[in-house]
């Protein structure tokens, strides 16, 4: 009697992510064909992370590791380049067409990396993940396929809750004062003013100028609300507050948002749908628009 062979499942595909929406986002497309380890958590701050031991460890035994690129992740470009010589290694945000991305003053020669910041835009990195993953393990490209078209019609009904909350601001309050200039994207697709207290990388330093020129935009504007971000630190918002109090001016933080680094692990905040809801639903509240308590789909924290 000829027994026929026992077909196994091949293995999950081990993938290595930089960024917590890079790494949510892989893992939403490869479903239980992928198991994906993201390097930096909760308040991590990308633009200054460095590579740990074990980060080397688990990138030389990935099958591919996925970087957003776009100058994003600064200290770790050197390694990773190194590291593609011996493992696939994808840069996916670079997918997102030259036209669709935008320069910067204080950047010379580079983009605003920071595009997760529209849905819409999030997208192309989306499609670029689904072919990563399907050049993997082409024998499962429809599953990849399948699961990018329902994330994709997620993104679209989430763009399309922004625009319809945002654009209920007031248009003299669409100002978006943040740590540092990450919401640059954000501004363009929902058409508000962003100024950031530091540059597009956290590593760029807010000189006392730079604080005072602040302080007087402010008052001048009669902007009373500006937004701390979870992966920055507090010190030049604080400063900002306490310049404007000198002056007779009373600004307040009207909310904490994320930035460069999703929520904390297993709660809705901590997925890229999650996050960009928190942050909508907190700026469209604090500006003077009328917003469900919860967010899109009533899974915020409460008090989020």
């Amino acid at each position: 009697m000829v027994t026929a062979p026992v077909l196994r499942a091949a293995a999950p595909l081990n993938i290595v992510a930089t960024t917590g929406m890079i790494a949510d986002t892989a893992q939403r497309i490869g479903g239980d064909l992928v198991a994906v380890r993201g390097l930096m958590g909760p308040g991590v701050d990308p633009h200054g992370y460095r590579q740990t031991r074990s980060d080397i460890v688990a990138m030389t035994r990935a099958d591919a590791v996925l970087w957003h690129g776009l100058y994003l992740e600064a200290q770790m470009e050197s390694f990773l380049t190194d590291l593609s010589r011996k493992v696939p290694v994808f840069a996916v945000a670079e997918a997102v067409p030259g036209e669709k991305l935008l320069s910067h003053a204080d950047y010379d020669g580079r983009y605003d990396p920071h595009v997760w910041m529209d849905p819409l835009l999030w997208q192309d990195v989306i499609r670029e993940i689904t072919r990563v993953l399907s050049s993997l393990q082409p024998e499962n490209a429809d599953v990849f396929v399948r699961n990018e078209a329902g994330f994709l019609a997620e993104l679209d009904a989430l763009s399309a809750y922004a625009v319809t909350h945002l654009s209920a601001v007031p248009q003299e309050k669409r100002v978006l004062i943040t740590a540092h200039d990450a919401f640059g994207y954000f501004g363009a697709a929902y058409g508000f003013e962003v100024v950031g207290i530091q540059g597009i990388s956290t590593d760029s330093e807010a000189g006392l100028n730079r604080i005072s020129e602040l302080v007087s935009f402010l008052v001048t504007r009669g902007i009373g609300a500006v937004f701390v971000e979870t992966s920055v630190s507090d010190r030049n918002i604080r400063a900002l507050i306490e310049g404007a109090a000198a002056q007779g001016h009373d600004v307040s933080v009207a909310g904490a948002l994320f930035s460069d680094a999703m929520g904390q692990e297993g709660t809705y905040e901590g997925t890229y749908p999650g996050m960009i809801d928190h942050n909508v639903t907190t700026i469209a509240a604090a500006l003077g628009a009328e917003v469900p308590l919860r967010g899109r789909l009533g899974k915020l924290a409460a008090g989020s």
